[in-house]
């Protein structure tokens, strides 16, 4: 039987700790929550490497150090309701959930869902709350939030997640042109968000976060 709880141990410290992911209530909740089952079964061996898991459908898990600097710009406090667009298998909503009140968590790959939900179930992680539904669409009538985080690449986010953030509210995305990918800090002041770039990682575009490509002869 491996040792996950010493491969959680070193993903932290070899992944996560030299990214520059300082912040106490994202290391322990990564060295609590237990990675391994929110994998696949068959999968469960690779649950600790530092690199996106491909789930199929081209749906990942976030490699470990994404997600963790991921959560080190969105500034989760304990007092926050946060919305985790396409957590797939639920690691980073169990993730979350250690850091924030709550978590409103909405996953469109009926397949997926049930996964994350019999694992969020297993490490006990009732302050999440599991939507089935597009992903685009958000979860209105449990916001608005204090933070907002989509767990694949987008090239456009929607205005319906922008309307679900709280004024003074932060939202983290990884945004790709092309093959390059980058993670962006956005801020909402006066209804409108303020991005910044933060980090470069890589990951699949979402379903319904494509930006409308233009028809040429």
């Amino acid at each position: 039987m491996p040792d996950f709880a010493a491969r959680r141990t070193v993903m932290v410290d070899t992944q996560v700790r030299p990214s520059d992911v300082t912040k106490l209530p994202i290391i322990d909740a990564m060295l609590t929550i237990p990675r391994e089952r929110f994998v696949p079964g068959p999968m469960a061996e690779a649950a600790y490497v530092g690199e996106n898991l491909h789930l199929g459908g081209g749906r990942i898990l976030l490699e470990p150090r994404t997600l963790a600097k991921m959560l080190d710009a969105l500034d989760i406090k304990p007092t926050h309701l946060v919305l985790d667009i396409a957590p797939a298998t639920g690691y980073s909503s169990a993730v979350i959930a250690r850091m924030a009140e709550a978590v409103v968590a909405v996953e469109p790959d009926s397949a997926l869902a049930d996964d994350a939900e019999a694992a969020l179930e297993s490490v006990g992680a009732s302050n999440v709350v599991l939507e089935r539904g597009a992903a685009a669409a958000g979860a209105a009538e449990h916001g608005p939030y204090d933070a907002i985080i989509v767990e694949a690449g987008v090239e456009v986010v929607p205005d319906a997640l922008v309307a679900q953030l709280k004024d003074g509210g932060h939202f983290v995305a990884l945004f790709l042109d092309g093959h390059l990918g980058t993670v962006r800090l956005g801020v909402k002041s006066a209804g409108v968000i303020r991005w910044r770039d933060v980090f470069n990682a890589g990951a699949p575009v979402l379903d319904g976060f494509s930006a409308e490509r233009a028809f040429a002869l």
